[in-house]
Formats: C-alpha cells, sequence, structure tokens
C-alpha cells in the first residue's frame, strides 16, 4: 500500500533530548516551510501521545549570506508560541547541525535572542554553549501569590525566568505554585518562567522548573538553569562554577566568568522518523 496516498506527504524529524528536554527538530532548508505556517504545525506534533510529543520544536534554516552564522533557527514551545530562546534546545541543536554536516563541531548559529556560540565534543555526547549576555536582573522581589507573601528574584537568560530558593525542594507542587506566578500580575503581560532551586552544598544546586509555553514542569531547563545560577551566585551560595542536578535527575553545568556565560551537558539523537500532517489534522494546503 501506498501510504502516501492514504495519509499525505509525510516530514522527516529528527528527535533529540538534552538533560530530559525533548525536542523534534526539522531540517527546514531542505523543506522551505514558511515560518508563519510553522505555529500551526508546532502543537499537533509536540503532543503527547496524539503527535510525536515534545517540549519544543526546531527548524533549522538558512543564514543570511555573510552572517558568519552556521544556520539559523526557528523555536517554538510545544503550544505553538514562538521563543527567543532555550538553552537546552541550542545544545540539542549543535549536536544535530553537527552530525547532519550542516555545521563544524565549534560554530555559531542565530536565534531570536543573538549569535549562540556552540562546541561540540566529537568524542562525547557533551555540548556547550556561550549564551547571550543575562539583562534585567532584578534580586528581592516580593510579591503575593495565593494569598500570601513570596519572596523571588528575577532575570532574563535570553527568555524571562523567576528563580526561587526553597528549603524542602521536593515538597513544591511545581505545578500549582509555578503557574501562580508565571501568571502573575508583576510579570505581565509576557508571563515568566519559574525556577525552584535549593542547595546542600556550595557549588552545587537543584533545580524543578515550570515552563512558560510547555506550561507544566519539565525534566530539565537550560536557560533556568542558567537563571538560577546566576541568582545563586549573588546570594553567595555558589561561584563561577555551577553543578545542577535537573529533575530528570541529569547535571548540567554553568559557568560564569569574564562576562560571560557558559552552559554545558549532554544532548543526545533518540530517534529520527516521518510524521504525516494530514493524520495530525494540519492543512497543508
Amino acid at each position: 500500500m501506498d501510504i502516501e496516498a492514504v495519509c499525505g506527504k509525510s516530514v522527516p524529524f529528527f528527535k533529540m533530548q538534552g538533560c530530559g528536554n525533548d525536542f523534534v527538530c526539522v531540517d527546514n532548508r531542505v523543506l522551505g516551510i514558511d515560518p508563519a505556517a510553522m505555529p500551526d504545525l508546532v502543537m499537533p506534533v509536540c503532543r503527547k501521545a496524539f503527535g510525536v510529543g515534545a517540549d519544543g520544536m526546531i527548524f533549522f534554516d538558512h543564514a543570511p549570506e555573510g552572517s558568519g552564522l552556521a544556520y539559523i533557527w526557528h523555536f517554538f514551545n510545544a503550544d505553538g508560541s514562538r521563543a527567543e530562546m532555550c538553552g537546552n534546545g541550542s545544545r540539542c541543536a549543535a549536536r544535530l547541525a553537527w552530525m547532519l554536516g550542516i555545521a563544524p563541531a565549534k560554530h555559531v548559529f542565530g536565534t531570536d535572542a543573538g549569535p549562540i556560540e556552540a562546541e561540540v565534543d566529537p568524542d562525547s555526547n557533551q555540548v556547550t554553549v556561550q549564551l547571550t549576555p543575562p539583562k534585567d536582573l532584578r534580586m528581592a522581589i516580593d510579591i503575593e501569590v495565593e494569598g500570601r507573601p513570596f519572596h523571588l528574584h528575577f532575570v532574563n537568560t535570553g527568555v524571562p525566568h523567576a528563580v526561587a530558593v526553597m528549603d524542602h525542594l521536593e515538597l513544591v507542587d511545581v505545578w500549582k505554585l509555578g503557574r501562580a506566578i508565571r501568571q502573575h500580575q508583576y510579570f505581565a503581560p509576557a508571563g515568566t518562567n519559574v525556577n525552584f532551586i535549593s542547595s546542600e552544598e556550595k557549588g552545587t544546586l537543584s533545580l524543578r522548573t515550570y515552563e512558560r509555553g510547555v506550561e507544566d514542569e519539565t525534566y530539565a531547563c537550560g536557560t533556568g538553569a542558567v537563571a538560577s545560577a546566576i541568582v545563586a551566585r549573588e546570594l553567595g551560595m555558589t561561584g563561577e562554577e555551577t553543578d545542577i542536578t535537573t529533575t530528570g535527575g541529569e547535571v548540567l553545568g554553568v559557568i560564569l566568568r569574564d562576562g560571560k556565560t557558559y552552559l554545558r551537558g549532554a544532548a543526545e539523537l533518540v530517534f529520527k522518523g516521518e510524521f504525516y500532517p494530514q493524520s495530525l489534522g494540519i492543512d497543508t494546503e
């Protein structure tokens, strides 16, 4: 049987994961999908059980000639919203680009937040990215959440992040509390990602994140890890280098040195395949 005669034309993809953050990746240099049409594609594809399932979707595209970039990406959260940046997504994109021959092991690519420098270790699954400089650091913010005072901090590491230090991280209702903070009027209209951290020894953190756009707790968040390390250093909890244990049990390394910000961790190609937009209810006409 001709499957495409029944299901329509397929779209090839790669599934990447970085510390439990998973992404559907598409080489749009070949497909030429209009960026304006991408949001309608993202939500059905990222929907767990009904689609491929993922925290976000990455489209590789040609970089402008003379830009010095190996490629640009279009990054979308699972809800179809476009995001300026994603730390773990950037590491996954860099490793896949190297594996596909799109870029060398050390390269620069374009995001909505600005150029990202990436270095893939050819002998392991480790990828290090230099993120754009953090901005809008706000320490010691007091807001009211669910009728009670709540103390937190804020920094933009390519996307907005609130950070709260918790005594008993394992007891935090991340979905309920994270959602309330994410939608709080203080962070309106764009909202914010929300990170809850704790530390049992200097130089290390444990992290749980509620991600805007995914609208749930995720196994890891790269820009959230960086935001947490920045806040923790300001509070004297860590120094230049921080090892951060994520919800998925993986460890992300953050280095804050000489005004530069680096994120290091594993990125894996899990599988490749094809999805059928017609079967997902997506109009491709």
